[in-house]
């Protein structure tokens, strides 16, 4: 009887146990991967470069001696984010301020889905009787006290209703009431938005800093933001004295003629928001398809940056080659400040669509002029003498100087330069300043020397 008893344990532990991997080791098998090119995204392979000024430093900054550097393969945007792209962030982050603050106050008033009114922007994880083991425990241990609102499922299945003639009921005006400058505030008859309600909260972690610790929690380390999203259209007044720039405040964010125009105005911490909020959108929609998540989006290191621009040029000025801003029709090949006082003299007084001019070999728009761009990497004038040569990244987050590549449509030639550095304070906005993200490739097998 007992080896019976131990012929079934043998049997049992092969069938159970080896499921078919015959005793080998075979590791274990993830969610299946299907890389993707993000949309509006191209990809830059990885490779080496010559980092830096590769001729005469003209400003006589010594701030980029040339270096031989090397980075990974990535993706980044053709182009510069848009108005409306970045609308399209500014809009989320208004309705689900508005969510929230409606499930908020009907969960304070005790109204419910399906009696009308506030109710049906309730919170929807507060029926019990759909609830998982997890959203249970979660209720009953902070959700039913109070506690941890920003967890809190809002429902996004009803539409908000922003006609004042259709407020359901007189909770939902005094939410709506809220989003809006008191009448002391507007002028014209207009109802305007209060913008500075627009906020967009995010967590993000110091791996460099945890990784450089000897003691600590992980808790230690993880950085929560709050970031007003939506752009400082004063700018265009505020950058130019004695200058009439009302019409490019007035109209150059929410006009649909700008829409395809780059987006200005916005701060590094506001550039840098978006990029979490568009790793954020992206994920939630894999999630509910159950798919793999995407690797973030982020701001693009100084060094990915310049790589980039080059377009695989070794040694040249500006992205299409050089030395020269006109090509061999006399066509200016960007968007500048050719002349002194004549912005106009490239055929474009301010900014231009995002789309213009040709692309460099990498299919790169305008990566030298008509915007300069936020870059992740903080401003050292010596940081290429200490940085790595492997994917080199400096940013102090207590240096508030953070870079700014390209030039832009009020620059002169230098500044439009690949190897030229500027800086700008990281809660400053520019009317000249915006950006682009990028995302990490995953894997190794593209680099540049594959590719040629």
């Amino acid at each position: 009887m007992r080896k019976i008893v131990s012929l079934v344990a043998v049997v049992a532990f092969l069938v159970g146990c080896g499921r078919g991997d015959q005793g080998q080791l075979v590791g274990v098998e993830g969610k299946k991967w299907h890389p993707e090119k993000p949309l509006g995204m191209t990809l830059v392979p990885g490779g080496s470069f010559i980092m830096g000024k590769s001729d005469d430093d003209m400003a006589a900054l010594k701030n980029a001696p040339p270096k031989t550097v090397t980075v990974r393969s990535f993706y980044m945007d053709e182009t510069e984010i848009t108005n409306s792209e970045y609308r399209q962030f500014v809009q989320w982050v208004r309705d689900s301020v508005v969510r929230m603050k409606l499930a908020i106050l009907a969960e304070e008033m005790g109204e419910t889905p399906g009696a009308g009114g506030i109710g049906d922007y309730a919170f929807t994880d507060t029926d019990e009787a759909n609830m998982s083991v997890y959203e249970k425990y979660m209720y009953d241990n902070y959700y039913s006290l109070g506690e941890g609102y920003e967890n809190r499922k809002i429902n996004k299945d009803i539409d908000i209703i922003w006609d004042t003639r259709d407020y359901p009921d007189e909770y939902y005006a005094e939410v709506m009431d809220t989003m809006y400058l008191s009448p002391e505030e507007s002028y014209n008859g207009q109802r305007t938005p209060k913008v500075t309600h627009y906020k967009f909260k995010y967590s993000w972690m110091d791996i460099s800093g945890a990784a450089r610790a000897e003691e600590g929690s992980r808790a230690d380390y993880i950085r929560q933001e709050e970031v007003q999203v939506y752009p400082d259209t004063t700018v265009w007044i505020k950058d130019f004295n004695y200058s009439y720039n009302e019409p490019m405040h007035n109209d150059y964010f929410w006009h649909d003629a700008y829409s395809d125009y780059p987006v200005v105005g916005v701060s590094w911490k506001q550039a840098r928001a978006f990029a979490q909020w568009r790793t954020l959108y992206h994920n939630s929609y894999r999630k509910e398809r159950g798919k793999h998540n995407v690797n973030s989006y982020r701001l693009p290191t100084e060094a990915e940056w310049e790589y980039a621009a080059r377009g695989g040029l070794e040694s040249a000025s500006y992205p299409w080659g050089g030395p020269y801003t006109k090509n061999d029709r006399g066509c200016f090949m960007a968007n500048f400040k050719p002349l002194r006082g004549d912005y106009a003299a490239d055929q474009a007084l301010y900014t231009v669509e995002a789309k213009s001019y040709d692309p460099n070999d990498y299919g790169l728009y305008n990566m030298a002029g008509n915007v300069s761009e936020w870059v992740f990497s903080s401003y050292d004038p010596a940081s290429y003498e200490y940085s790595s040569s492997m994917n080199p990244s400096v940013n102090d987050e207590n240096n508030m100087r953070k870079v700014v590549r390209g030039g832009s449509w009020k620059d002169v030639a230098y500044f439009l330069q690949v190897s030229s550095r500027d800086y700008e304070y990281a809660d400053s906005a520019r009317s000249y300043i915006g950006f682009r993200t990028v995302q990490d490739y995953l894997g190794t097998d593209v680099t540049l020397n594959q590719t040629r």
